[in-house]
């Protein structure tokens, strides 16, 4: 127990306990029927059903528009909690995180209460509303960190070159926050695609998310479809953060 390694036991016992073992399950439940036989059948349906498909394809498009709203928002408030003339209080950095103190299903349950009481349509609208509302923090805060921690001679030595302040954006600290808009991105999109507690509570269940129909045929018993459209988020997952990495190290 002397060596510093001895402390790592805990964290890899957990490792193997709640990551290693649950995906294992999933690729083990994914590629068997009901009688424990290996197949591929489960796979094959899903790229099969209609049902799946269309929901998968949903789901991505509102994905993109969630990511793409939440860049819009985000980008310019993370610049102006990263720049020290724009903000001089840490009490703006604490406003953005006090959402983040109360549980996702309460926010989400009392935006849809909301928008109840206002007489507002449920539908894919306060969706991208109640998601935005989510997920803005996840994208705010890695590009805030980016920013925070870029070394601000660079701008300088291109404002003393003659840049201007919009060419300074463009072609220095834009370029150089990308790997916070990467990591943003990646907390933001993906959830989006697999969530469903946030597509029922702020649509009555009229719109269904990837998310929803893993839910749904767990529910039902269905195990092995189940695990086999989780095996596909995973694989999604795991191109998307291999891709990252890729443009993370070209930059």
């Amino acid at each position: 127990m002397n060596k510093r390694s001895s402390w790592a036991l805990p964290y890899f016992i957990f490792l193997v306990l709640f990551v290693v073992l649950p995906l294992l399950l999933i690729i083990v439940y994914a590629l068997q029927d009901g009688s424990g036989r290996f197949t591929l059948s489960n796979l094959g349906k899903f790229f099969t059903d209609r049902d799946s498909l269309s929901t998968f394809a949903l789901s991505l498009e509102v994905a993109i528009e969630n990511t793409l709203l939440c860049i819009l928002i985000g980008y310019p408030a993370a610049y102006i909690l990263a720049d020290k003339q724009l903000n001089r209080s840490a009490v703006t950095v604490v406003l953005f995180i006090l959402p983040m103190w109360i549980n996702a299903l309460m926010r989400t349950l009392a935006t849809a209460e909301l928008f109840t009481m206002a007489g507002v349509h449920l539908g894919k609208g306060t969706l991208l509303f109640g998601m935005c509302y989510d997920y803005l923090p996840f994208m705010i805060y890695p590009i805030y960190n980016q920013l925070n921690k870029m070394d601000k001679s660079y701008a300088e030595a291109a404002q003393d070159l003659g840049a201007t302040p919009g060419e300074v954006f463009r072609k220095v600290t834009l370029p150089l926050s990308m790997p916070g808009v990467w990591s943003g991105v990646m907390m933001v999109f993906m959830p989006t695609v697999s969530t469903f507690a946030i597509a029922e509570f702020l649509t009555n269940n009229k719109i269904k998310l990837f998310g929803t129909i893993i839910q749904e045929n767990i529910n039902n018993s269905m195990w092995n479809y189940g695990a086999a459209l989780s095996l596909v988020m995973l694989v999604i997952i795991a191109i998307t953060t291999v891709l990252q990495k890729e443009d993370a190290d070209e930059s």
